[in-house]
């Protein structure tokens, strides 16, 4: 999935010149996974829902300090993703694919400015996916490509899209106690290209969507959240960007989930903090899962 509600900070670059990676986000919506997510499901055709609202009244610079006065950043985005696991074995594990599909509104103000978008998003593609299985332990990898589908303005205040592609090697833990324990964590990391409308290049990016919590029947409840990092210097024409600083941001929440026959039914609330070069806010999901 795509953090497309922060390619919104054309104006705070030109302010302050204290942000990270162009526009001041990245790829990938931190938070979006959390239970079992090292577990690939059984055979068969599933359909996720992911709703999220992120609102943000601060832009963060270096030291961790507001430095936009008056910044306001308000999204909500619908996420459809469609999962599909075959029976086939390769390398040891269970073969699948996934399609992420955006709808995204996007509201971004700053001193003397206000600008909002809501349109498709940039679409998410994994065509060879893996999945391994053990008693109490699972694991997945793959590699997510971000295809810049969505509108892009370079000029404009807020964008639903990055406007460049995005490589994502990802790879998901769980592991399953025999009392019902979960204890999960995704991590990818990003590999931004070239954005060809600015000429600007984000740097490389790692993050991890984390998640422990306690199954009792039908219900999971636990804490959960994401650590964001920034690696590399932007670039600019293919020069390194250092007075840009990276970004760097730390969320932790409550979480539940309730399973229902085929449907599985996901809250979460996340606080962000030690937040450096982009936004800090407060961020809600909700998800819904259908096994066909």
């Amino acid at each position: 999935m795509k953090k497309l509600w922060l390619a919104c900070v054309l104006a705070v670059a030109v302010c302050t010149g204290a942000w990270a990676t162009e526009g001041g986000g990245g790829a990938y919506p931190n938070g979006a996974e959390g239970f079992m997510t090292g577990a690939l499901p059984p055979p068969g055709s599933y359909f996720l829902d992911y709703v999220m609202y992120y609102t943000a009244d601060k832009m963060a610079g270096p030291n961790g300090d507001g430095v936009v006065p008056d910044f306001d950043l308000d999204v909500i985005a619908n996420v459809f993703r469609f999962v599909y696991v075959t029976k086939a074995q390769v390398l040891g594990g269970s073969y699948a694919a996934h399609v992420f599909v955006p709808v995204v509104d996007l509201d971004v103000s700053v001193p003397g400015m206000s600008d909002s978008k809501t349109g498709l998003g940039d679409i998410i593609v994994d065509p060879f996916i893996l999945g391994w299985h053990s008693k109490n332990l699972h694991c997945v990898s793959g590699i997510d490509v971000y295809i810049p589908s969505g509108n892009y303005e370079a000029m404009d205040l807020a964008n639903v899209s990055r406007g460049y592609w995005t490589i994502e090697p990802v790879v998901a833990v769980t592991y399953l106690g025999d009392g019902g324990l979960d204890v999960s964590a995704k991590m990818m990391y990003d590999f931004n290209l070239e954005n060809s409308d600015t000429d600007y290049t984000s740097g490389q990016e790692f993050h991890v969507d984390y998640s422990v919590a306690q199954k009792i029947g039908a219900f999971a409840a636990g804490v959960g959240g994401y650590y964001y990092k920034q690696t590399t210097d932007d670039k600019s024409d293919n020069v390194a960007v250092v007075e840009n600083g990276k970004g760097q941001t730390l969320a932790v929440g409550p979480q539940v989930k309730y399973d229902y026959k085929n449907m599985s039914f996901m809250l979460k609330y996340q606080f962000e903090m030690e937040t450096e070069n982009r936004p800090e806010g407060d961020k809600a999901w909700f998800t819904f899962l259908y096994a066909f």
